[in-house]
């Protein structure tokens, strides 16, 4: 671990990545990227000893077959609790703080979306025969082809995949192909049909599950006739879920059936929580991603621990890993997969999990900061309405709230509800962890929360205030 204090990032520090051992040559890589789906949204249980860990109302036997196949991070999280600065992170490694890209909606004129290493540009660093595509939504700034991609279908954004933002949202819209599930899937087999001879990376970055909520009718009918969970209750909800399963399903059999499954690696992830609950509301009593605090838009674990699992080349069979992973690792570690050893990486935030893919459970990522840094200054009246920011170092969890400096530790190890607050019994572990997370924030200049810095309106002279 390097030490922070004498970490200047004024400077260029190449990060420099180890090859993983059993690598195969020029793998394929699909990426399926969900929108807003929780931890425990789907019936694969995220973690072994705790059945609240999946749900008991949703189906999704495909993601089920997926994680028999390979490994399931029960410690994964996203870098952010929301869509476009957590993409950022798994495009670049580099987490929202440090690019000072921490909310939807903000100008990304800042960002360097040409200059800076991505997945696309790497993998053909390493191989200029990798072809790249992304589908579906894009959700941040610039374009898929100024970041690198040689094939997409646009900077598509939510309204591109049906969403309004008003009450109807909530309410189930019967479409033969809802959330554009199922044509997003035709272009990804298309793409994997045509280039089944070259190395590729394919990402499908699907609407589902984010509202609108839309679903086949034969999916609807089945969940509004089936008992109710003790977590999630919407039968709109669960037959979307369903029927974003089923497009996995399909993507799983073309690999198959092209010969690709020794040579690819099939990565499902959700770039944020899910929300607390449907409809949406300011205020309610049980969120959807119980046993986690919260959802989408706060840095609970409700808001950031998300569903990772990995199958590919190599990959232990049916495993759980308790190694805490982040969205900012992805690039690092699909470079390792690829077999290289020299492609340089500035100033970022992940690292390479590579080894653990192998079930190696004492590996610990190598990054170049100490720990996992979550970054929400503004306030946010459909979510906690406070600014705050978080660290996961080991087991523990420090949260940080700007408008009072108030501290809340929690070991997640004993206690994933966030439900005992260690700040007052733990003053050593809460004071290291607050240096830690202040010193970063500094280090990346991040933006700094100042009264009137909201979810929807921040003025720009507000915004461009740093550590």
């Amino acid at each position: 671990m390097m030490n922070r204090k004498h970490l200047s990032y004024l400077i260029l520090l190449p990060f420099l990545l180890s090859s993983c051992v059993d690598k195969v040559e020029s793998p394929n890589f699909i990426f399926i990227l969900v929108d807003d789906q929780g931890w425990n949204g789907t019936s694969v249980q995220m973690m072994n000893s705790d059945t609240l860990s999946k749900s008991d109302y949703h189906e999704t036997p495909n993601l089920e077959k997926l994680a028999s196949s390979g490994i399931k991070f029960s410690n994964a999280y996203s870098a952010a609790p929301v869509c476009a600065p957590s993409r950022y992170s798994i495009q670049f490694a580099k987490s929202p703080a440090r690019l000072s890209l921490i909310r939807v909606g903000m100008n990304s004129d800042h960002i360097d979306h040409e200059g800076m290493m991505s997945i696309p540009k790497a993998l053909k660093e390493i191989n200029s025969d990798y072809v790249t595509a992304h589908y579906g939504k894009w959700g941040i700034g610039s374009s898929p082809e100024l970041v690198g991609y040689d094939f997409s279908d646009g900077p598509n954004q939510n309204r591109d995949g049906g969403f309004v933002n008003n009450k109807t949202q909530w309410n189930c819209e019967v479409k033969e192909d809802p959330k554009n599930i199922f044509s997003l899937t035709e272009n990804a087999i298309n793409f994997i049909t045509e280039n089944s001879k070259n190395p590729f990376y394919l990402q499908i970055s699907h609407y589902a599950v984010h509202s609108n909520i839309q679903a086949r009718e034969q999916s609807l009918n089945k969940y509004e006739l089936k008992k109710k969970g003790s977590q999630q209750i919407n039968p709109g909800f669960a037959a979307m879920t369903e029927d974003l399963d089923k497009g996995l399903g399909l993507i799983i059999e073309k690999v198959k059936e092209l010969g690709l499954d020794d040579n690819t690696y099939i990565i499902y992830m959700a770039d944020n929580g899910s929300v607390p609950n449907i409809p949406g509301a300011k205020k309610y009593d049980f969120s959807y991603n119980f046993p986690l605090q919260r959802g989408k838009w706060d840095a609970m674990e409700g808001g950031v621990r998300v569903p990772l699992i990995i199958s590919g080349p190599n990959v232990e069979k049916g495993i759980e890993s308790a190694v805490p992973v982040s969205g900012s690792d992805i690039l690092p570690t699909l470079i390792d997969l690829a077999g290289s050893s020299n492609v340089e990486l500035h100033e970022i935030d992940g690292g390479s999990f590579c080894e653990v893919l192998k079930g190696d459970e004492t590996h610990e990522v190598e990054r170049d900061v100490e720990g996992l840094f979550f970054h929400v200054p503004y306030r946010n009246g459909i979510a906690l309405n406070r600014p705050h920011s978080a660290v996961r170092k080991g087991d523990f969890k420090l949260i940080k709230f700007h408008d009072n400096n108030e501290l809340q530790l929690y070991n997640l190890e004993e206690d994933i509800s966030e439900s005992i607050n260690l700040s007052k019994s733990n003053t050593v572990k809460a004071d290291e962890l607050e240096n830690i997370l202040d010193e970063y924030l500094k280090d990346v200049h991040a933006p700094r929360w100042q009264e009137g810095i909201t979810w929807k309106s921040t003025p720009i002279d507000l915004i461009n205030s740093f550590y």
